[in-house]
């Protein structure tokens, strides 16, 4: 018993000795790091503010030596999906490093208690972790079509109307900017903006945007800007024929959903209302059954 009481005193000192010194390490380190200017960066979401300055440890001092053509699929990806103003592409990748650590650590422990820990877990959890800022960015992908879809017929309006009462089209832009609502689409019409403002052409602004969003309404609605400046068609009708077909699409994806839902309510119909209702129902039955005798 003296022995073992030793030995759980050590391990425990000999743990706590390791946590300490890998703090001050980690301080030290971080002192070391240029200072993070965020001015011009989207916000970081809650979650990542108590691990950033352990991202910031890894991109700086890890992750610049991966090579730069990894790095430009990274970057593209994450402006693609709405991510480009947040982090850089260093930094992603050490976010996943970070996510992997942290499963891992949080998975021993909480298995190691209850005594069902694995060997295996050793590359399971991490890789599940290592994977999850993957379905992050996925998830924030599919929020950022689906909010751009919803706005997308409400900015051409104020851009038709702006139009129609004498503004130019980056005038009209910046008026739907304003007025219109907030999210994604609005940010990227702010990126439009200050493309021009730095010399960019018009139309090549509109094609950056496109090819950011990569999204079949919206190039649609460049295609037909891009068209119609060429042709010297009328702006004004353009628009207006474009926002209506956005509102008409809008609708059908609204009555598309509304005729799956049905469809997708008879797997919970199936798995749990239709079993609990027999056991409801049957059960009467069965205590009778019982009282009787049957059984």
């Amino acid at each position: 018993m003296i022995m073992n009481n030793s030995y759980n005193i050590i391990a425990g000192l000999s743990v706590s000795l390791s946590i300490f010194c890998t703090f001050l390490a980690v301080l030290q380190l971080s002192r070391l790091v240029p200072e993070d200017d965020r001015e011009y960066m989207d916000e970081l979401p809650t979650f990542l503010d108590f691990i950033w300055p352990l991202v910031r440890i890894i991109a700086y001092y890890g992750c610049t030596r991966i090579p730069f053509s990894y790095m430009k699929k990274v970057d593209q990806r994450l402006k693609h999906n709405g991510l480009g103003y947040m982090m850089i592409a260093e930094e992603f990748t050490a976010l996943r490093v970070v996510a992997a650590l942290t499963t891992l650590v949080f998975g021993y422990f909480a298995l190691s208690f209850i005594g069902e820990w694995n060997p295996l877990l050793f590359i399971v959890l991490p890789a599940l972790g290592f994977f999850y800022p993957d379905i992050w960015v996925r998830d924030i992908r599919k929020k950022q079509v689906d909010e751009i879809l919803r706005s997308l017929p409400a900015f051409l309006d104020f851009i038709t109307m702006a139009v129609e009462a004498g503004l130019n089209f980056s005038g009209a832009i910046e008026q739907a900017r304003q007025k219109g609502p907030s999210g994604p689409l609005a940010i990227e019409f702010g990126v439009v903006l200050r493309d021009i403002r730095s010399g960019i052409p018009r139309t090549r602004a509109l094609q950056r945007m496109a090819r950011r969003l990569d999204i079949h309404e919206v190039t649609s609605f460049v295609n037909a800007v891009v068209q119609a400046e060429k042709m010297g068609s009328s702006m004004a009708g353009v628009l207006r024929i474009q926002a209506e077909q956005r509102r008409n699409e809008r609708f059908q994806r609204a009555e598309k959903k509304a005729m799956e839902a049905p469809v997708k309510l008879i797997g919970p119909l199936v798995i749990f209302i239709f079993p609990t209702t027999f056991i409801v129902l049957a059960f009467p039955i069965a205590i009778k059954f019982i009282q009787g005798g049957y059984f």
